[in-house]
């Protein structure tokens, strides 16, 4: 049962501390983190799957498509498409020669990346 609910709790709002590839030596209980490649220890052949510490052992999550987190150490969200991606904000407009023609382009690489975000289909 307690297996259970720590489960539940690292799927429920997936928050991620960080992303390694070692397990924390002092981590507290309800820590989550992100298995970074090629993991070490406990986490040997883990990549890419939520590790959340429940004070005892380590819960181990493996992500699902769609599957949404927040990686609080870089203030951004990563979603689950065969990998996981980080939304990365268009470039902003320079130059100004045409500015017609620079707001639809930074308009269509915001779609784009929205797009990719699963926000519009």
């Amino acid at each position: 049962m307690n297996e259970a609910l720590a489960r539940l709790d690292l799927l429920t709002q997936p928050s991620v501390a960080d992303e390694r590839a070692d397990p924390p030596t002092s981590a507290i209980a309800g820590d989550c983190y992100l298995i970074a490649a090629n993991a070490t220890g406990e986490w040997t052949g883990k990549d890419g799957a939520l590790a959340g510490w429940d004070g005892t052992q380590w819960t181990i999550a493996a992500p699902k498509d769609g599957m949404l987190i927040r990686d609080t150490s870089q203030s951004t969200w990563l979603i689950f498409s065969g990998a996981w991606q980080r939304l990365a904000a268009p470039a902003e407009p320079s130059g100004g020669s045409v500015v017609d023609v620079e707001a639809r382009a930074v308009l269509a690489n915001l779609l784009a990346a929205l797009k990719d975000f699963g926000i519009f289909s």
